[in-house]
């Protein structure tokens, strides 16, 4: 997988290419609120926070966030954004987080496990932040239980290039389970439309999915000429829900 440097290629359009509706926000915030105890606040981390768009909405639903990036400048367009009085942001990854020890009730990893560098030593790392009976959700693709998006088919190899950006189920599992965790719930969520396929194509244009950095510029390029006569055909056709998978586990 080609490392994407987030501040010099994708901070500036990333908010905009990878925004949520707000009905799939409050489908994230329900699929986490249903594996997390119910007692309130609770002290969260979002790790790999990005330009935050997790990090407010899990302050309003569970309580204190903070946000670890190691992007100076996803950091700060996310502060930008929003100055949530129980949301701060620090510089760190999921290898090294500047809290301490056993303070946290849960984490949030979104979309970041696969930009992981060393996968053994944040499952320590996170084990470490997190008091006992604390939870990982873990918002992953994963190569053997991976969705389909309906833009994808029309990138050349498109599908076996994004798996291949990510590691089997049994991989992950084994990697925390020798860390000391225990799988809490393993299952789908089903993430409502994201618009129209126009408004959806509008969105890939910006090119922020690590998808497109794996691609040659006359891959890229083919791909959405091929996307854009898809869509031009029916434009204002709603595009397609499809489920995604959260892994939970819980430290021991």
């Amino acid at each position: 997988m080609r490392r994407v440097d987030y501040d010099q290629e994708q901070h500036r359009h990333y908010a905009r290419g990878r925004a949520l509706t707000e009905r799939q926000r409050q489908v994230w915030i329900d699929a986490f609120a249903a594996v997390l105890p119910e007692r309130r606040p609770l002290n969260g981390l979002d790790v790999g926070s990005g330009t935050g768009r997790f990090t407010p909405a899990l302050a309003e639903a569970f309580g204190p966030v903070v946000g670890v990036d190691p992007s100076v400048r996803m950091r700060e367009v996310a502060q930008e954004q929003s100055r949530h009085p129980d949301v701060r942001y620090l510089a760190g990854s999921a290898e090294e987080m500047p809290v301490p020890s056993g303070s946290a009730d849960y984490a949030l990893m979104f979309l970041a496990w696969h930009h992981v560098q060393d996968k053994p030593r944040a499952a320590r790392e996170l084990a470490r932040v997190l008091r006992p009976g604390g939870r990982l959700l873990l918002r992953a693709n994963f190569r053997d239980h991976h969705p389909r998006p309906w833009w994808l088919e029309h990138f050349e190899r498109g599908f076996e290039i994004d798996a291949g950006l990510f590691q089997p189920l049994h991989e992950v599992i084994e990697t925390f389970t020798s860390a000391g965790w225990r799988v809490a719930h393993f299952g789908t969520v089903v993430q409502p439309s994201s618009g129209t396929r126009e408004e959806v194509l509008q969105r890939l244009r910006l090119r922020t999915l690590s998808f497109f950095s794996q691609l040659t510029p006359e891959a890229l390029e083919e791909g959405f000429q091929r996307l854009e006569r898809a869509v031009a055909a029916d434009p204002g056709a709603p595009a397609p829900e499809f489920s995604d998978t959260l892994l939970t586990l819980e430290r021991q």
